[in-house]
């Protein structure tokens, strides 16, 4: 540093500084600009293509907010349908059931009246032929009885007694 200060010169410093100066001015005047224009042009790059990512985030909130709600309503609107099933399944089924049980009904019903029918016709029919058996014995046993002469005045006598008697 000390040999710096021992040849310093007065007119070497007076030069560059003249050469410097006009350096800093010609580089002011043609290179400046361009130089300032193009890193201005940079940062309004930066700048919008920041705005642009900030909006595209915004955009892309957005679009899940709204998928989010659509998802809401789908689920929504599937919990309905799926509700509206299952009820109109349950009147389905009861409805078949009370039809089933009604027709059940009604067959059992005509089944107890066509069994009573035919028992009647039964109970007739039995009795009918009871009735038959019955005299067809009784003309056997009143032939039997009144084979005789005697058996037939013994049967008189004793019906006339009968007969007074009641």
């Amino acid at each position: 540093m000390d040999k710096l200060i021992n040849d310093f010169s007065f007119g070497l410093f007076f030069w560059v500084a003249i050469i410097f100066v006009i350096l800093i001015v010609l580089m002011r005047k043609f290179a400046w600009k361009p130089i300032l224009e193009a890193l201005n042009e940079r940062e309004e790059g930066i700048s919008s293509a920041l705005e642009a990512a900030e909006n595209a985030k915004k955009e892309l909130q957005a679009l899940n907010a709204d998928n989010e709600r659509i998802l809401k309503e789908a689920r929504a609107e599937r919990d309905t349908m799926l509700k509206e099933a299952r009820e109109i399944k349950d009147k389905i089924v009861t409805d078949a059931k009370d039809e089933a049980n009604e027709q059940a009904g009604i067959i059992i019903s005509n089944a107890k009246q066509a069994i009573e029918i035919e028992k009647q016709a039964a109970v007739a029919e039995l009795k009918s032929q009871i009735a038959g058996i019955s005299i067809n014995i009784a003309k056997k046993v009143i032939k039997s009885e009144l084979a005789s002469e005697k058996s037939q005045l013994e049967l008189v006598e004793k019906s006339l007694k009968e007969v007074t008697l009641n």
